[in-house]
């Protein structure tokens, strides 16, 4: 009996759970680890932190799709990885081995550990949950007595996106309040990689609401005291166990992988969406694990019974969605833009349809 471990709530792990549902291979016994049950979908966080969703309504039930698969469910966190004894150790210090291994554990990020102004980091994004709500309790009084001042460190799409929603959030709540934003960014680009257009449109959304936009300046250099809240969304970072695990990982520390989605180092580990890294570097969008998921589970159930694996071959465009807190959204693809309300729409259709395949699984594993 082989022993397929999967480590992370990620979008590709949600569709491995899922076709085991119905296609289980033989002489393969599965287990699923993740510090969290409720696994949320990147694409609808900004919805959920502008207050148009609740938290329950943007996340796949893991502990669920686990039962419905016949997976060993095991709420817990990988911390050091050994791929030489095929042993996996658990944040409880459990000992977990295994045949093959797959990683979809998506990326960290690390804010510095003092600021002067309270922070909010937006990775990982399954502890994000239980860091907003007191933020926004927080946030909420002040907006009560006086105006709120928001700062978002990152200039790509997770620092726009959420420090518009963040903004319409505490506006719901407290309308006649007055919010100022700001958004700081090493970077020289607003929104990099976006078509043109798409970047216009999230320049004038900034311009309208008066925000204050610093391009080529490091955190560092622009300490926010007077901020009632830093949002943290730099670049995404690798989990440090990545790079001490042993695995061939790039200069940042993902786990470097091939067409079937296999360490290039040790074939039976698997990796995908974020803490993988690509022979050409692929962004950090959820669109690139959802991709994966077909892929990694068709090479899972082939590495079981000893099948012909499937390539993995990355969508040269994506498409980029990105909302701005007002029912509105921007729109990214090639070099094709689009804004407003029916993008919103259109997005939320999108992402509601992704959602509802792994909605309370109606049957369960034979």
């Amino acid at each position: 009996m082989k022993r397929v471990v999967l480590i992370g709530a990620g979008h590709a792990h949600a569709q491995v759970l899922k076709d085991w549902i119905t296609d289980r291979p033989a002489g393969a016994e599965l287990w699923v680890v993740s510090p969290h049950a409720l696994a949320p979908y990147s694409g609808m966080v900004p919805g959920w932190l502008a207050g148009y969703y609740r938290y329950e309504d943007i996340c796949i039930d893991f502990a669920a799709l686990a039962a419905a698969a016949g997976a060993h469910w095991v709420r817990d966190e990988l911390v050091e990885l050994d791929p030489e004894q095929r042993r996996l150790t658990l944040a409880s210090r459990r000992v977990l081995d295994y045949d093959l291994l797959s990683l979809n554990v998506g990326s960290t990020l690390r804010p510095p550990p003092s600021t002067p102004a309270p922070l909010l980091a937006l990775r990982p994004l399954g502890e994000l949950h239980l860091r907003w709500v007191p933020t926004l309790a927080t946030l909420s009084r002040i907006a009560a007595v006086r105006p709120v001042t928001i700062t978002a460190i990152g200039g790509g799409a997770a620092g726009f996106e959420a420090l518009l929603a963040v903004r319409h959030r505490i506006l719901q709540i407290q309308p006649r309040s007055t919010v100022h934003v700001t958004l700081v960014s090493a970077g020289v680009d607003l929104l990099p990689g976006l078509a043109p257009g798409a970047i216009e449109y999230g320049r004038r959304t900034l311009a309208s609401l008066d925000a204050t936009v610093e391009l080529g300046k490091r955190y560092d250099d622009a300490q926010r005291a007077d901020s009632d809240l830093l949002l943290w969304a730099t670049g995404a970072e690798a989990h440090d166990w990545q790079r001490a695990s042993g695995l061939a990982v790039s200069e940042p520390g993902w786990i470097r992988i091939d067409r079937r989605l296999c360490s290039i180092s040790h074939p039976e580990v698997y990796a995908t969406g974020d803490c993988a890294a690509w022979a050409q570097p692929l962004p950090k969008a959820g669109v690139f694990a959802v991709r994966m998921g077909p892929v990694l589970s068709r090479n899972l159930q082939a590495a079981v019974s000893g099948q012909t694996p499937a390539a993995y071959t990355p969508q040269r465009r994506v498409l980029s969605l990105l909302a701005t807190g007002n029912r509105r959204a921007i729109a990214s693809w090639g070099p094709w833009s689009a804004e407003g309300a029916w993008v919103w729409r259109w997005k939320d259709r999108i992402d509601r349809r992704f959602l509802k395949r792994f909605e309370r699984p109606p049957f369960a594993a034979p």
